[in-house]
């Protein structure tokens, strides 16, 4: 599919958002309804990134060690199934892979994560989170990339209750609950190959 057109009204703080999604061609009709819901909400909405907003962006990445082609996954408490890494901008972040890169960090222990195998965008989703004691259910606009790291050992989860696990694609497809996250898994298997 074409890349989704950015109109030029951006809310200013959006521009590196809206720079990933710029020349980011959607795999699928559903896909490129996201990217436009998320042009929307960068085009228009201050609030693109408030976590008080019932959709907002988030960043996260799959993280891959393309020497053994294997992907990591995180538990995650809330979704009740194997996800990639990432989640909310910190106050005054606004690029989506800058987020990507610190909550991956701070999820595995990882301290060598970079983008794999370039720093572009790889799959554009928005997922439903259910509502906890301390927010109501709402969405995510989540912008996802690849990052690769050169230490699978050093990983270290961030919590008890959030265990990591290498896996081969295929594994990963199987533990994979989200027919989402099997997308981005098997976009990080074609490039392996």
């Amino acid at each position: 599919m074409p890349p989704v057109t950015c109109d030029t009204g951006w809310v200013a703080g959006n521009d590196a958002l809206l720079q990933h999604l710029e020349n980011y061609a959607p795999r699928t009709a559903a896909e490129a309804d996201d990217v436009r819901t998320v042009v929307a909400l960068a085009s228009h909405d201050a609030a693109a990134w408030a976590r008080s907003s019932p959709v907002h962006v988030t960043g996260s990445a799959l993280i891959v060690h393309p020497p053994s082609r294997r992907v990591l996954l995180r538990w995650h408490v809330r979704q009740n199934g194997w996800l990639q890494v990432g989640g909310h901008a910190d106050p005054g972040e606004r690029d989506p892979l800058s987020v990507a890169l610190r909550e991956g960090a701070e999820e595995t222990g990882l301290s060598d994560l970079r983008p794999w195998p370039t720093a572009a965008l790889q799959h554009v989703v928005i997922v439903n989170v259910p509502a906890s004691d301390r927010e109501p259910a709402h969405q995510h606009a989540d912008l996802r990339f690849l990052l690769a790291t050169d230490q699978p050992d050093a990983t270290r989860p961030e919590t008890d209750s959030a265990p990591l696990r290498w896996l081969t694609v295929d594994e990963a497809l199987l533990l994979a609950g989200e027919d989402n996250v099997c997308d981005v898994i098997r976009i990080a298997g074609e490039l392996f190959d």
